[in-house]
């Protein structure tokens, strides 16, 4: 007879194996979810992450609810966030990579293969710029009405967007808005923290451009010298969204316990996404949004086994999100923006419409109410004449971005 132990581990394995056999792979479809609009999320004037209730009536006209494909997928989590942080310390402080244990997972994630898909995560993005009787507004009627004023008020200046939920609360989305400037649409309250965050983490130095460019950190050291634990320091310190992004998660996951999260955004509030989604291991779909990888590596992010949970959508029009925007006289830069990486984590849907649709590069093109209402709001005609619905989505292979610079150990 068995001892007890080796009986119950072969009990686990087995049931393992059988699992992995009968639960549907990655490629096969599920029902669509149905998504309903239950929170707003912002950061107060004193940078206390904030929910509000949204009131939900018993019976919902269509407008008032999202369908989503899904599908399943595996993908890692690391064993613990006190683990996670305890690898950042060690990389951040003696240059060791901890050998961090990261568990597999199996959990729906939104089908990205549909355009329709997309198409509903895009106008839940794009609605985490606006309140909710804004004519802007995608998707919802007139049952919704804005009750909590943080994040809305012209002091406010943080993160702010929605929460999403499927009627029995098994999956969470939570859209956060990214970067207001007027060089792409109303500038907003949010601009000036907006910029700051946009500087540091997709600057390739401390947003220097030039000589005539006041740096947002002080880092640089002459020519195209970098101190790199100068750089490293100050993304850490100064840059504020990662850490509340990371508190807003957590907040998330207190008030919905048992279910899964998925995390959307646009522009900057893709790029934060995309850290999350790095960080917890959950499924993100980040629309335009500029390369992050970089940033992954100076704060210093533990890499886990796979980053194919993590999607961008963007287009070769975008200036921003193909790595274009930079020099002194781009329109990034005239705009006060030192847009200067390229490469993205995870996997990446590239719609070509420099070629397809003769479209000019063009920051302009960089809002999501053209992506939703230009690209996904119609078939996108390369990809059904192949029998597909939107572009396939592939890793960035040898990406080089800020290739100009040396970085380094340079004394002040």
């Amino acid at each position: 007879m068995l001892p007890t132990a080796l009986t119950a581990l072969l009990v686990q394995l087995l049931g393992f194996f059988l699992d992995r056999s009968q639960r549907p792979q990655s490629a096969h479809l599920q029902k669509p979810l149905r998504f309903e609009l239950r929170h707003e999320h912002a950061v107060s004037p004193d940078a206390h992450v904030v929910f509000s209730d949204v009131p939900v009536n018993i019976v919902y006209g269509n407008q008032s609810l999202y369908s989503i494909d899904t599908r399943h997928t595996t993908l890692y989590r690391p064993s613990s966030l006190d683990a996670y942080n305890d690898a950042r310390i060690r990389s951040m402080r003696h240059a060791q990579s901890a050998n961090l244990p990261w568990y597999e997972t199996d959990i729906l994630e939104p089908n990205v293969e549909s355009r329709e898909t997309l198409l509903e995560l895009a106008k839940m993005t794009n609605n985490a710029y606006v309140p909710r009787d804004d004519s802007q507004w995608y998707e919802l009627g007139e049952n919704w009405h804005t009750h909590y004023p943080f994040g809305w008020e012209p002091d406010a200046d943080g993160l702010r967007g929605y929460v999403f939920a499927t009627p029995d609360n098994s999956i969470v989305i939570l859209s956060i808005k990214g970067t207001s400037a007027a060089a792409w649409g109303d500038a907003g309250p949010t601009a000036k923290k907006d910029k700051l965050n946009d500087n540091l983490l997709f600057s390739c130095c401390c947003a220097k451009i030039d000589w005539t460019w006041t740096a947002v950190c002080g880092c640089h050291r002459g020519g195209w010298k970098c101190d790199q634990n100068c750089l490293e320091q100050a993304l850490v310190e100064d840059s504020l969204f990662y850490p509340i992004g990371m508190n807003l998660y957590n907040n998330l996951t207190y008030m919905y316990p048992t279910s899964d999260i998925w995390i959307i955004g646009h522009s900057l509030g893709g790029a934060l996404a995309s850290l999350l989604g790095i960080t917890f291991g959950t499924p993100v779909v980040a629309f335009e949004s500029p390369g992050e990888k970089m940033a992954t590596r100076r704060l210093h992010l533990p890499s886990p086994p796979s980053t194919h949970h993590v999607t961008h959508v963007y287009h070769t029009a975008d200036p921003i999100a193909m790595g274009t925007c930079n020099g002194v006289l781009s329109s990034c830069a005239l705009g006060g923006f030192a847009m200067e990486t390229r490469c993205h984590q995870g996997k990446s849907i590239v719609y070509d419409t420099v070629s397809n649709l003769s479209w000019s590069v063009d920051i302009r093109k960089h809002g999501i109410v053209s992506v939703i209402d230009e690209i996904l709001g119609k078939p996108w005609q390369p990809s059904e004449d192949v029998g597909r619905s939107v572009p396939l989505a592939v890793v960035e292979e040898d990406c080089v971005e800020c290739y100009s610079w040396e970085f380094g150990d340079y004394n002040p």
